[in-house]
């Protein structure tokens, strides 16, 4: 199965970054499936640098962080609401 397909929801300077998994699902792992690489894709383009916190919109439109560490992923904080 190829990797995620997401988008960019939101990225504002200073602020979080959100990102959309797009699917479809199955042609594509989801963001849930694929966090690991997500994460260092989203480092090594510069998106993730000084600590910046990442939300994403899993494939059930539920918002969930992808905690992470100089561009390793750390696990899931799921969220009720954007802080």
């Amino acid at each position: 199965m190829v990797r995620s397909n997401f988008e960019i929801a939101s990225n504002i300077s200073g602020d979080d970054l959100t990102i959309k998994d797009l699917g479809p699902w199955d042609k594509y792992m989801t963001v849930t499936n694929d966090a690991e690489n997500v994460v260092a894709e989203l480092f090594e383009e510069g998106y993730l640098q000084d600590g910046r916190r990442l939300f994403y919109y899993d494939s059930e439109n539920e918002l969930t962080e992808l905690t992470h560490e100089n561009g390793v992923f750390k696990g899931f904080k799921f969220v009720q609401s954007k802080v």
